[in-house]
C-alpha cells in the first residue's frame, strides 16, 4: 500500500486519485489559515517553486480541528492562500485528520509515522503543554498534534518522514532533496 492507493476530494468535491502523483516526491500537510504557523505557506510555496520541476509536489489539506483555525469554506481558504501567499500547489477539500471522521489518507500516514516530539522550537516544552490543552482530538502517539504537520513520501508513495509544525523548513528541504535524489 502507498499514498497512491488513495482518492481524495478537491475543493469542488471532485474525486482526485493520488495515483496522478505517482513518481513524484510528495509533501502532504494539514493546514489552517488562522494559525501562528500559517506564514509557513510562504516558505512552502518557495520550496514548491524551487523543486516542482524536479518531481516535487505539495498536497495541502486544510483542517479546522485545532482551535477552529481554518473556519472558512474551501473557496475562502483557496482565495486566502492564493492572494496572501501566492500558493500554486493543490489545496484540497477541508478534512479532519484525527478521530472517527479522519481522512483515510491521514490515518494511513499516521499509522506509518507516529509523533516523535517537537524539536526546533525554543519554547518546545511550553508549546507541547499548550497544544495538549488545545488539541481535543489527540488521543494517541499517532495522532496529529497541530496544524502544519507534514508527511514526506518518496516517489513510490511510501511515507518516509514526519515533520511537526515547529520543524525548521530547512530540515524539510534537506529531506526533500534527499528523496528527489534517491
Amino acid at each position: 500500500m502507498s499514498i497512491f492507493d488513495f482518492e481524495v476530494l478537491n475543493k469542488k468535491k471532485e474525486t482526485v486519485n493520488l495515483k496522478d502523483y505517482e513518481g513524484k516526491v510528495c509533501l502532504i500537510i494539514n493546514s489552517a489559515t488562522g494559525c501562528g504557523f500559517t506564514p509557513q505557506y510562504k516558505e512552502l510555496e518557495a520550496l514548491y517553486e524551487k523543486y516542482s520541476d524536479k518531481g516535487f509536489m505539495i498536497l495541502d489539506f486544510p483542517c479546522n480541528q485545532f482551535a477552529n483555525q481554518a473556519p472558512g469554506t474551501d473557496d475562502e481558504i483557496q482565495t486566502f492562500c492564493t492572494s496572501k501567499y501566492d500558493v500554486k500547489f493543490p489545496i484540497f477539500k477541508k478534512i479532519e485528520v484525527n478521530g472517527e471522521n479522519a481522512e483515510p489518507l491521514f490515518t494511513y500516514l499516521k499509522d506509518n509515522l507516529s509523533f516523535k516530539g517537537v524539536k526546533g522550537h525554543p519554547f518546545k516544552t511550553k508549546l507541547i503543554k499548550a497544544i495538549g490543552k488545545l488539541s481535543k482530538t489527540t488521543k494517541s502517539d499517532k495522532d496529529i498534534r497541530w496544524n502544519f504537520t507534514k508527511f514526506l513520501c518518496d516517489k513510490s508513495g511510501n511515507p518516509i518522514e514526519r515533520f511537526e509544525p515547529t520543524a525548521p523548513l530547512k530540515e524539510v528541504e534537506k529531506a526533500i532533496v534527499n528523496a528527489l535524489e534517491a
